[in-house]
């Protein structure tokens, strides 16, 4: 039996700034299900670093490279990212739920004990499985929020990493089937395995 679809058509609001009569609550857990990579934002405004914890974040061009970030107007990496017009995307790896909650967390420093790369000058996470270092291209209103499109100057990252990723609410991490059933399958004829469905995903509470 197939499982019931909750849904709700939007209504359109003429009136600019008037939103949509769907629900919050309903539009958020719709919107969890959309998983995503979980990543940190930082940057320096008059020398201080500052940074977040953001999912919204997304590959944009290749001529020229650009990505974009979402950014709440209310947050103070927000401010400081209009201030330096310069900002970092980190992203974060599997089992780093603990990093992504630390910056999540309105903090005196949110930087402290945090390791930091030498050698860039804004805020890159020594922890980070890939990082990209932008200068701001553009910004657009997106309701609560900034979108800020940014030119990457550089970026690298550490082969062999298995991303973090957000579902629902939850942090989780993607299991490699393939691979796990080929552990399981020592002594046995390996071979066999060809054509394991692709990675699923785990979800970590907490």
């Amino acid at each position: 039996m197939a499982e019931k679809e909750i849904r709700r058509e939007v209504q359109p609001v003429s009136a600019p700034g008037a939103g949509t009569s769907v629900d919050d609550a309903l539009f958020r857990e719709a919107i969890g299900h959309f998983a995503t990579g979980v990543t940190i934002i930082t940057t320096k405004q008059d020398g201080a670093p500052a940074g977040m914890t953001a999912s919204a974040v997304a590959s944009l061009s290749l001529d020229p490279v650009l990505l974009l970030v979402c950014v709440s107007n209310q947050l103070h990496t927000h401010t400081a990212i209009e201030t330096s017009g310069k900002f970092v995307v980190n992203v974060l790896g599997e089992g780093q739920d603990r990093l992504a909650r630390h910056f999540a967390t309105r903090l005196p420093d949110k930087f402290a004990g945090i390791e930091l790369r030498d050698e860039y000058e804004l805020p890159v996470l020594a922890d980070a499985i890939a990082h990209f270092v932008c200068d701001v291209y553009g910004r657009f209103p997106g309701g609560d929020h900034s979108i800020f499109t940014g030119l990457v100057r550089e970026c690298g990252f550490i082969p062999g990493k298995r991303p973090l990723v957000y579902f629902r609410s939850a942090f989780g991490a993607l299991d490699d089937r393939e691979r796990e059933l080929a552990r399981a399958a020592v002594g046995w004829d390996v071979a066999s395995l060809g054509g394991i469905a692709s990675p699923t995903f785990t979800v970590e509470d907490g």
